[in-house]
């Protein structure tokens, strides 16, 4: 019976608390805080699987609670309140936090390869193939203007004075050199 009366006192206690809490008396919210925190921290921790996530969780569900301490219509419930606004916060912070790694830039640069893998390469030098021999096909005008601008790097300007023509002619061998190279290269792969 002694049990069962500790009990009780301690949830009216909790429940007094709560009410003076409930009419603005920050000290008996901290008497919660200090009651409570370890049951919450665990819960958290449980949840989240981080003690330094969970400390932070729980110091927001304190918070949230302190400010919401008003809609909690039944003193003698809080501890299972206090509950389901922990697992309603720890849900969401789950859900909402991207999964973190933690890499050094050392393992990070002995692990990432900037080449492709072997299919890709014998791929990549088929195409140059593929694009040289058309290239070749070509006539003299459509392979140098192509040469110039995408080999040699030179502007349309830098273009338009090595081949002394205006700038719209050379937009227009440009224009019309890579289309023939397309049909080029497309009759290549064919074949």
């Amino acid at each position: 019976m002694n049990a069962i009366t500790t009990q009780l006192n301690e949830i009216r206690s909790t429940a007094d608390l709560v009410r003076a809490s409930q009419a603005g008396d920050r000290v008996a919210f901290g008497e919660l805080f200090e009651r409570f925190q370890p049951t919450i921290l665990a819960i958290a921790t449980r949840r989240l699987r981080s003690a330094a996530d969970a400390q932070e969780l729980t110091q927001d569900v304190f918070v949230q609670a302190m400010q919401k301490i008003d809609q909690l219509r039944t003193p003698e419930c809080f501890i299972g309140w206090l509950r389901q606004i922990t697992v309603r916060m720890a849900i969401n912070k789950s859900i909402r936090k991207a999964p973190a790694v933690s890499v050094e830039p050392e393992m990070l640069e002995a692990t990432v390869s900037d080449a492709g893998s072997p299919v890709d390469a014998v791929l990549t030098g088929e195409r140059k193939d593929q694009v040289r021999a058309g290239l070749d096909r070509l006539g003299a005008m459509d392979r140098d203007t192509l040469v110039a601008f995408y080999v040699e790097g030179q502007s349309l300007l830098q273009m338009s004075d090595q081949f002394e023509a205006p700038l719209g002619t050379i937009k227009r061998r440009l224009h019309v050199a890579r289309k023939r190279l397309a049909q080029e290269v497309g009759e290549l792969a064919v074949v």
